[in-house]
C-alpha cells in the first residue's frame, strides 16, 4: 500500500472520529437542554395546579361553612322556640289552641334530644391545608428537579471540549431556580 494512502486513510479516520466526537457533544447538549426546557415547564405547570386549585378549594371550603353556619344557626333557633311554649300555655283559650301547643311541645322535645349536626368544616379545612401543602411540596419537587436538570446541562456545555466546540448562543448557561428576595425570612403568620 502506497503511502499517500495511509496518510489519507490517517485524516479520514481521525476525520471520522472528530465528526463523530463532535455530533455526540452536540446531540448530548441538544438533549440536555431540552431536558431543563421539560423542567421548567413542570413547574410552570405546577404553578398552573395551585392557580387553578386553590381557588376553588378555598370557595369549596367557605361554602360548606356558611351552610353549616345557616344550619346550625336553624337548629339553634329552633330549639330555642321551647322557652316561649310556657307563656303560651297559661294564655290558651281552647282545646283546640293547646292541641297545636301539644304538637309544637312534641316537635319541640325531639328537636332537644336530636343531637346537633356534625360540623363537617374543619375537616374541610383541615383537607385545604393538606392539599395546598400537596400542592406547594409538588412545587417544590418541581423546582429541585429543574435545578438538578440545569446543573447537568451546565456542567455538559461548561465542559472543556463542550465549552470549545460549542456555540454560546445557542447553548447558553442556565440559571437555576432562585427564590424571591426576602423568601429566606420566615413568613409572620396573623390569624
Amino acid at each position: 500500500m502506497k503511502p499517500i494512502y495511509v496518510v489519507l486513510a490517517a485524516i479520514a479516520g481521525i476525520l471520522l472520529i472528530v465528526f463523530l466526537g463532535y455530533y455526540n457533544l452536540y446531540n448530548s447538549a441538544v438533549r440536555l437542554q431540552e431536558g431543563v426546557n421539560e423542567k421548567w415547564g413542570n413547574v410552570q405547570s405546577a404553578y398552573q395546579r395551585r392557580a387553578d386549585l386553590v381557588p376553588n378549594l378555598v370557595e369549596t371550603v367557605k361554602g360548606a361553612a356558611k351552610n353549616e353556619q345557616e344550619i346550625l344557626t336553624k337548629v339553634t333557633q329552633a330549639r330555642a322556640g321551647i322557652v316561649g311554649i310556657n307563656e303560651e300555655i297559661t294564655n290558651a283559650k281552647n282545646p283546640e289552641q293547646l292541641e297545636v301547643l301539644g304538637k309544637k311541645i312534641n316537635t319541640a322535645i325531639n328537636l332537644a334530644y336530636e343531637a346537633y349536626p356534625q360540623i363537617r368544616s374543619t375537616e374541610n379545612f383541615q383537607g385545604l391545608q393538606v392539599q395546598l401543602e400537596r400542592t406547594e411540596n409538588r412545587i417544590n419537587r418541581e423546582r429541585d428537579l429543574y435545578n438538578e436538570s440545569v446543573k447537568e446541562y451546565n456542567t455538559h456545555v461548561r465542559g472543556f471540549f463542550a465549552s470549545m466546540f460549542l456555540n454560546n448562543e445557542i447553548f447558553p448557561v442556565k440559571e437555576g431556580f432562585k427564590a424571591a428576595s426576602g423568601a429566606e425570612n420566615s413568613p409572620n403568620v396573623k390569624f
